[in-house]
């Protein structure tokens, strides 16, 4: 059935660390080895052996039209003709900005960069020289890519692999990250009483996308904005995850809430790699070369990125399909809790907009304690049962499941019922 994608992680394991250039892609987590893809339409993947998926992956969330969407491929085909990488400024990288700060209301200027792990890195660094402080606060779970400061109880692959932080981080550098727990203020108020003079920012996805999906409280984000406003800190909303993918703009637009800064990515690149980091004028004035924080990357603002991400917003300001995506994705996921319930099987589902995680507990899941209570085996199980039926869900019980525009309600109404299906075959 998959024998061209063993015969490929084979060869690749003796080229590649891993046999993966991104560690949760070698399935490791779900016990079973991993899928290579060869193709992709709508809400279809298609591996190197012919199989075909109903993909709730989506390229862990840029893929919010769906694979190979014909507006951003045009998008795409029309700036390639004209060269792949200038090295220079280009119309694109213009109008990409121009978009982003319509859609946010705390962004006055935005950089481009490359990925979330530039953005959340090159924040972190402009908050430190704006407020003169070095050390930053950072959530338990909570995922803001690899650079040194955020691989401290990261989440993501760290957090499947049980492994807390990374070798190579020298202990000083470790010693100006703290450490909080996601939907507790107090925690966060003691940090500031202690270190109350040195915390130049607190970073936060505010909702949490890398310990699977958890949902902020009523008032922790609005706690955390009062708390950094009494200290003098910055806020820093991580919204590489969430940036156009709930609302037209951000999850701070839904709340009320302006942070000082924000990282974005995956949407805003159309399925190509991208990044970007922007907040209030006096703070991002700094950023080189009009100010001294230096910051700079060979492909930020490409062309390719740029025309994919704004053909892929273009279609997302009307805002009905938000409206369709949510209905979607509760569609799915009431069809899922009751296909559970039916089989006596234990598990919580937090959902969001079209972003969703099933938790193989009994326990509510609203922090990271709850989410270490997961049954991760089951979880597994419970994935290679679904892949041998044809769906693919994230190969490691704490990332996140997507629903994209191109989910018609019959693949939703067929994942339900290769859910029956699968559950019955598990132990």
């Amino acid at each position: 059935m998959r024998g061209a994608s063993k015969q490929l992680f084979s060869q690749a394991q003796s080229l590649i660390p891993g046999g993966v250039n991104s560690p949760v892609r070698a399935f490791k987590a779900v016990g079973t080895d991993p899928v290579f893809i060869d193709r992709a339409k709508g809400c279809q993947v298609v591996d190197v052996d012919g199989n075909s998926y109903i993909d709730y992956v989506c390229s862990w969330g840029p893929l919010i039209l769906g694979h190979a969407h014909p507006e951003v491929l045009a998008a795409i085909n029309q700036s390639a003709l004209k060269g792949t990488s200038y090295g220079a400024p280009c119309r694109q990288e213009v109008e990409m900005a121009l978009m982003i700060c319509e859609a946010f209301p705390s962004i006055d200027k935005v950089r481009m960069v490359n990925s979330g792990t530039e953005a959340t890195m090159s924040a972190i660094r402009l908050a430190r020289a704006f407020t003169g402080r070095s050390k930053v606060i950072k959530f338990e779970g909570c995922y803001h890519g690899h650079a040194d400061a955020f691989l401290i109880k990261a989440g993501s692959g760290l957090l499947t692999s049980g492994v807390p932080t990374s070798p190579g981080i020298p202990q000083e550098l470790a010693a100006y990250t703290l450490i909080a727990q996601y939907n507790d203020l107090q925690s966060v108020q003691i940090l500031f009483e202690e270190h109350f003079n040195d915390i130049a920012a607190v970073i936060v996805e505010p909702v949490a996308g890398n310990m699977g999906l958890v949902l902020p409280d009523p008032q922790f984000l609005q706690g955390l904005r009062a708390i950094t406003d009494q200290y003098g800190s910055l806020l820093i909303f991580d919204e590489v995850i969430t940036g156009f993918r709930l609302t037209y703009g951000g999850y701070q637009n839904i709340v009320g809430i302006k942070p000082d800064l924000t990282t974005l990515g995956k949407i805003i690149g159309g399925g190509l790699p991208v990044g970007a980091y922007g907040g209030r004028r006096e703070i991002m004035d700094l950023v080189a070369p009009q100010g001294p924080v230096y910051q700079a990357g060979t492909l930020s603002g490409n062309p390719l990125a740029m025309a994919a991400g704004a053909a892929t917003l273009r279609i997302l300001k009307d805002g009905a399909i938000y409206e369709r995506l949510d209905q979607r994705c509760e569609r799915l996921v009431q069809g899922l809790v009751n296909a559970f319930a039916d089989a006596g099987e234990k598990i919580g589902i937090n959902r969001i907009g079209s972003m969703f995680s099933v938790f193989f507990t009994g326990q509510k899941v609203n922090s990271y304690k709850a989410v270490m209570s997961c049954d991760t085996e089951r979880y597994a199980a419970y994935f290679r049962a679904m892949l041998q039926l044809g769906v693919y869900f994230p190969p490691a019980q704490f990332e996140v499941s997507f629903v994209s525009l191109a989910h018609e309600e019959e693949d939703i109404d067929s994942t339900v019922a290769r859910t029956r299906l699968a559950l019955e075959t598990l132990p």
